[in-house]
């Protein structure tokens, strides 16, 4: 019987400048106000102000972001109850 690997996945935030994440399997897209990570235990969204990536490890699954981080936002990877994917209602 093969064992189910548990998601990890951990978000460290200092003063709101700096983040280091695990966990993170993608970079789906980002500029200076918005990054979107798929990470093990969903989308997330960072949005902010300077927003800059400093250190991006996939096969480690760790990334390092600077600059003004105003809000972080999490979603499901299957998408809304409906179907309706977290970036399609975004975008909306």
């Amino acid at each position: 019987m093969e064992e189910k690997k548990s998601a990890h996945h951990t978000f460290y935030m200092s003063d709101r400048r700096e983040a280091n994440l695990s966990g993170v399997q993608d970079v789906r897209s980002f500029d200076e106000q918005e990054i979107i990570l798929e990470t093990e235990l969903g989308v997330l969204l960072i949005r902010g102000s300077g927003l800059h990536i400093g250190r991006l490890t996939l096969e480690k699954g760790e990334i390092d972001i600077s600059g003004r981080v105003d809000s972080f936002v999490y979603t499901d990877k299957k998408g809304s109850k409906n179907g309706e994917s977290f970036l399609a209602r975004l975008l909306r």
